[in-house]
């Protein structure tokens, strides 16, 4: 009797841990907007204008400013270029640029005419209508879709 419930026990662990590993590799973002590359693959569409909220990490930087940027995309590449002149971004030039995959970020940058290139982290929401792009050490801007 024991046996046997050590053996079903077993096999219900195994059927359950299968299932949850199924779900992982399967689970797909829920974005409302995407695009499916030539290989298959659906990333999130995000050309268009964005209102952004810049927030320096510097102790003792430039208060919290706001703006809007117009993103461009190539299938999984974009470049945003500000439309808004920032302390740190120039009216009409590169702020972001990266490229996409099927769980968000590959890559992103965050380019400032005043303090250069840095690499940062990108957060994409669930429907994909916010991102949070942060270096970590001087800028983390908050995207949202307008």
């Amino acid at each position: 009797m024991t046996r046997k419930f050590s053996i079903l026990l077993a096999v219900l662990i195994a059927g359950v841990s299968f299932l949850c590993m199924v779900q992982a590799q399967t689970g797909e973002k829920k974005w409302k907007k995407t695009i499916t590359l030539p290989k298959g693959d659906v990333v999130l569409d995000i050309k268009g204008e964005w209102n952004v909220a810049l927030t320096h990490l510097r102790p003792g930087g430039y208060a919290p400013e706001s703006g809007k940027t117009k993103i461009t995309q190539t299938g999984n590449t974009f470049v945003g270029i500000a439309m808004t002149a920032f302390s740190a971004f120039r009216k009409g030039k590169e702020q972001i640029k990266g490229e996409l995959d099927k769980s968000g970020f590959k890559q992103v940058q965050i380019i400032s005419g005043v303090a250069g290139n840095s690499d940062a982290k990108g957060q994409i929401s669930e429907d994909g209508n916010q991102i949070i792009i942060d270096d970590g050490e001087r800028f983390r801007l908050i995207l949202t879709r307008k």
